[in-house]
């Protein structure tokens, strides 16, 4: 009796390598978790009521209110700088991932969203679309800007190569920046039905969100019992530079935004 049966023989992608690489260093850093359901009845609402009349997504939106609570909690918006400094940015940096398909593979390709603390939900929406829609050169794999020396150096750089230069970013805060950007958002629950949370391992940014799924379930409104919308995200820092009362805060602000449809 065959006690394999049928199976599947695939390559271990350069992609699904890099991926490997960068999440290896969620591994080392002292991470926080914070699993959070928050109410989006009220956004929704007025997101649909914009339909038609202006572009704007629901990712979009997860952007702006992200980047408006980062950048008034700039703890969460920092990095280390060598090993007695913390440096911490003005300008919100949000790389997201967009799935693109390549030579046959569904590959999430990084796009960092520059400076998204100043720019309007309109304003991320149209720069989301454009990336989306974008010619991808399999050679580069790379959305939005032009590659600087170091990144071009990165995508063809052999896997031992890779590993050393993400090592030798952990503590370069200004490089790290620029590179990866300090805040990623990413939002699988948009990709079909999730009703819960994934929990993040950070990689090198300095603060990983990840959206999950909505769920309907009952809420208390004015004290009353009404069927609210829910929206489940998690938020992963590294403990080293954030302390549990700075990301108290942060959620309360971030909660607070997006609840009352902040930027709509």
């Amino acid at each position: 009796m065959d006690k394999i049966g049928k199976y599947e023989i695939t390559a271990f992608s350069k992609a699904r390598q890099d991926i490997t690489i960068v999440s290896q260093e969620g591994k080392r850093r002292l991470t926080i978790h914070a699993l959070l359901e928050i109410d989006v009845t009220k956004a929704r609402g007025m997101i649909a009521a914009l339909k038609g009349k202006q572009d704007i997504s629901f990712t979009g939106w997860i952007v702006k209110c992200v980047s408006q609570a980062v950048s008034e909690h700039k703890q969460m918006n920092s990095y280390r700088l060598g090993r007695k400094k913390i440096v911490s940015f003005e300008d919100v940096d949000i790389p997201i991932p967009i799935e693109r398909n390549i030579d046959g593979e569904q590959r999430p390709l990084a796009y960092i969203v520059r400076r998204a603390n100043e720019k309007t939900v309109a304003e991320i929406t149209k720069e989301i679309r454009t990336v989306q829609h974008q010619v991808i050169d399999p050679s580069t794999e790379v959305l939005g800007e032009d590659l600087t020396g170091f990144e071009r150096w990165a995508l063809t750089a052999p896997g031992w190569l890779k590993k050393l230069g993400v090592r030798l970013l952990r503590r370069r805060g200004l490089s790290k920046k620029k590179h990866f950007g300090t805040v990623g958002v990413t939002a699988i629950g948009m990709k079909g039905s999730f009703p819960g949370w994934a929990i993040g391992m950070g990689g090198p940014i300095a603060t990983l969100i990840i959206v999950g799924g909505i769920t309907k379930k009952p809420g208390v409104v004015d004290d009353s019992i009404q069927i609210r919308e829910y929206l489940h995200i998690s938020i992963t820092v590294d403990h080293s530079i954030v302390d549990g009362s700075p990301l108290v805060r942060f959620i309360s602000r971030l909660t607070e935004l997006l609840e009352s449809g902040y930027g709509l």
